[in-house]
């Protein structure tokens, strides 16, 4: 009886290790890495079409200056020709689940040019999705600036 007592303090212990592997994503927490990836694509790239279809016709853009944009001013913003991106790179994100919502929160920088003027910029955000069906569309999407050291 000792023994069984033993071996299975043993395998509790064990199980609940810090050297434990972490639980591998889900479906949809690739899928929505993978969309979060396209809308920076298709932003940087002033793909007004592609990113369009990644946001909902409710979404909620808060920018790092304070403006609030909705769908149709967020799109005019992407398609803007006096402001481009040169890149945009994500530093990494994390993305939880919770049935038919996802939270993403992240750090991202961003270089280009705006009415002439060369910037980098570095942000923290966090985006809000939410699926229809088998469709993940993002419906509120927030960024800080991060200030530079």
């Amino acid at each position: 009886m000792n023994r069984l007592v033993l071996v299975t303090l043993a395998l509790l212990v064990c199980s609940s290790s810090p050297f434990a592997q972490e639980k591998p994503a889900s479906s949809d927490e690739i899928q929505i890495r993978q969309l979060e990836r396209a809308w920076n694509q298709a932003e940087a790239n002033q793909q007004v079409k592609e990113v369009s279809n990644l946001v909902d016709d409710t979404l909620v853009y808060t920018d790092y200056d304070g403006s609030i944009m909705n769908k149709s001013e967020y799109l005019k913003w992407v398609a803007a020709p006096d402001q481009k991106a040169d890149h945009l790179f994500d530093e990494g994100m994390t993305v939880h689940i919770y049935a038919n919502a996802a939270v993403v929160n992240g750090i991202y920088r961003e270089s280009g040019t705006n009415k002439g003027k060369k910037y980098v910029i570095r942000s923290r955000y966090t985006d809000t999705w939410i699926r229809y069906g088998n469709v993940w569309r993002c419906v509120a999407s927030h960024s800080t600036l991060i200030p530079p050291k």
